[in-house]
């Protein structure tokens, strides 16, 4: 079994209460040096000690238990790569040690370091545009990629809501979308109606509920007319857990709260297509082979790559992927995360990442390895894939996804079989120019936030920002 270790959350938890050691163990029949050792990450937790705090605290185990740790400790290794931290970086014993001993100094410091990325890009957008805006605002899908990130983009209550939507049946892929329609109009008295793009013009997929009426429009393919019905009934049968969820993630504005609000339908819509058992057997089967996985359950390829990302149910976890979309101008258009990889948020993604190339073969799988600014390494993989054509003059609508994983798991992926890492050229990236300390990249397109080096007028580098 893991070791649980609640230190600083079971510390909280007595400060909130008022009470001293002695006082705590008391309430939990156990000595003040073991609630000292506790409090000190020294001791690992034990069932019945948890047990007891519920009794006497009435505190749900798996809140003091929740481990974050993982993702906390790559945001924080994420953010102390940017240039203003390189004269004196801390390393990882003495980050792990922040994690341990001041939780709530870690939170603050990247809650912190989020709001200079987030002004600093504001102020040069501002420089740029000359419009006055909020400086420390935040996108609504910046905190919605935050809050599925501090989930390792998985949610069990989701999971099970899925597991019951056919309750118990065996539904054959060919069956399903004729099955949705009459689970639809059998339980909640909506009827789905396929209309002409001349009828909804730029919209895919319209509910009106006053008509009790679900339209779908032509220019959807069939698993995507699938996933919208699905995703409807998401958001009506689920609104219960969607509201439970919405009020764990901490986001009160309301734009943020609408994005997360729809993420979590797509969630549970592709849980229901692509339930987790058998999903997760096929793909480890097929090492990972996303046109496979797309064929089998009845979905697209970029449909199954994103629910790839989500496999990360304890005891039961698929390799952990980073998943990134982008269209042909650079520019980061979905991404979800459960890895250490540090994805672009503001601006483009990397130019050395080859998901950019892959415009060039549209429906060829590209394959790299890369290396980040603090020598983490992983395997990349991207295709394009092709969107939804209204009519003749909205046709090469093509995006590209990359996938992403540590290269500690580069065994159990099928697209890297050709490919050594000792043989294979790894190439150096960063998150994106704005905060990537390579300074000597013949690609970068921006000069870094913050510059370590002032710039030699005697000396000419690689490009106009190095010398």
């Amino acid at each position: 079994m893991l070791k649980t270790f609640i230190g600083p959350r079971l510390r909280r938890l007595r400060l909130e209460h008022g009470e001293t050691q002695a006082q705590m163990a008391r309430a939990l029949g156990i000595s003040t040096s073991y609630v000292n050792l506790l409090e000190k990450n020294e001791r690992s937790v034990s069932v019945p000690v948890m047990l007891k705090l519920f009794e006497a605290y009435g505190v749900d185990w798996r809140d003091i238990a929740e481990d974050d740790d993982t993702s906390t400790l790559a945001d924080l290794r994420a953010a102390l790569q940017d240039p203003l931290f390189e004269v004196q970086r801390p390393d990882l014993t003495q980050l792990r040690a922040a994690q341990i001993h001041s939780p709530d100094l870690v939170s603050s410091f990247l809650k912190l370091h989020r709001a200079f990325l987030a002004a600093t890009d504001q102020l040069l957008s501002l420089a740029g545009a000359g419009e006055a805006r909020e400086v420390l605002q935040s996108s609504p899908e910046a905190t919605v990629h935050n809050f599925f990130r501090r989930n390792r983009n998985h949610f069990e209550a989701l999971e099970a809501a899925a597991g019951r939507f056919w309750e118990g049946e065996r539904v054959p892929t060919d069956d399903a979308y004729a099955r949705v329609k009459a689970r639809l109009l059998d339980k909640l008295g909506l009827r789905v109606r396929l209309v002409t793009v001349a009828e909804m013009p730029d919209t895919l997929r319209q509910y009106d509920e006053a008509r009790r009426e679900v339209l779908l429009s032509e220019a959807l393919d069939h698993p995507n007319r699938l996933f919208q019905l699905v995703h409807v009934a998401g958001l009506i049968e689920q609104r219960a857990v969607l509201d439970d969820l919405l009020a764990q993630s901490g986001i009160d504005d309301p734009h943020g709260l609408a994005r997360c609000r729809v993420e979590l339908a797509n969630y549970f819509a592709a849980a229901v297509l692509m339930p987790y058992g058998p999903f997760l057997a096929e793909a480890l089967a097929s090492k990972y082979d996303f046109d496979h996985l797309a064929t089998r359950f009845g979905v697209s390829f970029e449909q199954a790559c994103h629910r790839a990302t989500t496999l990360q149910r304890s005891g039961a976890q698929g390799v952990p992927f980073f998943f990134l979309r982008i269209d042909k101008a650079g520019n980061v258009t979905k991404r979800f995360n459960a890895t250490d990889f540090h994805l672009a948020e503001y601006g483009g993604a990397c130019p050395r990442l080859e998901v950019h190339s892959s415009f060039r073969t549209p429906g060829r799988i590209v394959p790299q390895f890369v290396e980040m600014p603090d020598a983490s390494q992983f395997f990349v993989f991207a295709r394009t894939v092709d969107r939804p054509s209204f009519t003749r003059h909205s046709q090469d609508m093509r995006l590209a996804v990359a996938m992403g994983c540590g290269v500690e798991h580069v065994g159990q992926i099928g697209y890297a079989e050709d490919l050594r890492l000792s043989d294979a050229r790894t190439t150096p990236i960063g998150i994106n120019c704005r905060v990537c300390p390579r300074m000597s990249c013949d690609q970068r397109a921006h000069q870094a936030a913050v510059i370590s080096e002032p710039l030699d007028e005697r000396r000419r580098g690689a490009t106009r920002y190095a010398s």
